[in-house]
């Protein structure tokens, strides 16, 4: 099968990934369902050649990127059919991949299921946003529509940083600049660093990769930036345990103090897979308020934020999935995969 046939198939039945991989047939994931396009298994040769035509359409990467490193992460667009992002790599010395459906237009975040709730934080002038949840749980696209509602209603200068660059925004009421690692810039951090000496009102990170680049956007928070970012966490609370563990435990006790001033809010969302097939967005939105600031700045590692942690009520992510299951559009095995404390959803379910 060739690479157009496959993409083309996939577009039509509203799939979301393609998986080449050698001794196996062409694999689509639609609404949650993983579904064979044919029965025919590929060979390496097979998905070298497929490997071979998408390089061809992407002038930044070239098949030897991924020879010596082993694995790519690019997008590339076809003509009257969508843009897609690829990723490549090798596995037991032949070559395979796996393609994400991107829409080449922001989607409608109301049509979509993307609650106000989350989108009222594109009126934040500053401060840190940090979207979560596992990888394909939609975080790419929930930023694609937080900057574009930025850059419909407000002025100013727009820099996302991405790797690589899914959706394509066009200048709106803002100036937007698009930079991508590894084709635009080094570095994640080291484009932060820049973004903050290009008039950037709006910085939006595809990821935040290393320490150097969670303090660099502490910075720009605390200097009137607006820093948008996604991070492969699960839960607020474990989002900001997250981001502060991850230092020298010399180091915890300040960026605790830091984070507690630059963070505005977590939104922690999943695409949780219904009984008819489909898949609903459920979100949880933390909003850092005074209280919160002040226990975050006694360290995330002490009684104090023990305390305020477990104090919590239910979160609004857990609340939704319950709702769900009540309703009878998903089972009780999914509600406890999909809940953020599955011990007190079980007890309610």
């Amino acid at each position: 099968m060739e690479l157009y046939e496959i993409i083309a198939r996939t577009v039509n039945m509203g799939g979301s990934d393609i998986f080449v991989i050698p001794g196996s047939p062409v694999i689509v994931k639609c609404r949650g369902q993983y579904l064979q396009l044919d029965n025919e298994k590929m060979m390496p040769a097979d998905t070298e050649m497929i490997l071979r035509e998408i390089y061809d359409m992407n002038a930044s990467r070239t098949l030897d990127d991924l020879m010596y490193s082993g694995d790519d992460d690019f997008s590339f667009s076809i003509q009257n059919v969508g843009r897609f992002r690829c990723n490549a790599f090798r596995q037991r010395g032949s070559l395979a991949a796996v393609l994400r459906v991107v829409s080449y237009g922001v989607p409608d975040p109301e049509k979509i299921g993307i609650s106000e709730e989350v989108m009222e934080l594109c009126n934040l002038k500053s401060g840190i946003v940090l979207v979560t949840g596992p990888a394909g749980g939609g975080k790419t696209t929930t930023l694609a529509c937080m900057v574009d509602r930025i850059n419909r209603t407000r002025n100013g200068h727009i820099v996302t940083i991405e790797d690589p660059i899914e959706y394509l925004h066009p200048h709106g009421s803002c100036i937007v600049s698009q930079r991508e690692v590894r084709t635009d810039t080094g570095t994640f951090a080291g484009a932060l660093h820049s973004a903050l000496r290009q008039g950037a009102d709006v910085i939006m990170l595809g990821e935040i990769p290393d320490n150097d680049t969670v303090a660099t956007a502490i910075t720009a928070a605390e200097t009137g930036h607006l820093v948008l970012s996604a991070m492969n966490t699960i839960g607020t609370m474990r989002t900001v345990e997250h981001v502060v563990e991850g230092f020298p435990a010399n180091q915890q006790q300040l960026m605790g103090v830091r984070l507690g001033t630059a963070l505005e809010a977590v939104i922690s969302q999943e695409l949780v897979p219904t009984m008819d097939g489909t898949v609903i967005p459920v979100f949880d939105v933390l909003r850092v308020d005074d209280e919160m600031r002040t226990v975050l700045r006694s360290g995330v590692l002490s009684d104090k934020w023990a305390n305020f942690s477990q104090g919590l009520m239910l979160s609004n992510l857990d609340k939704e999935i319950l709702h769900l299951y009540h309703e009878k559009r998903i089972t009780r095995e999914t509600a406890l995969t999909y809940a953020v404390r599955p011990d007190a959803v079980s007890k309610l379910l």
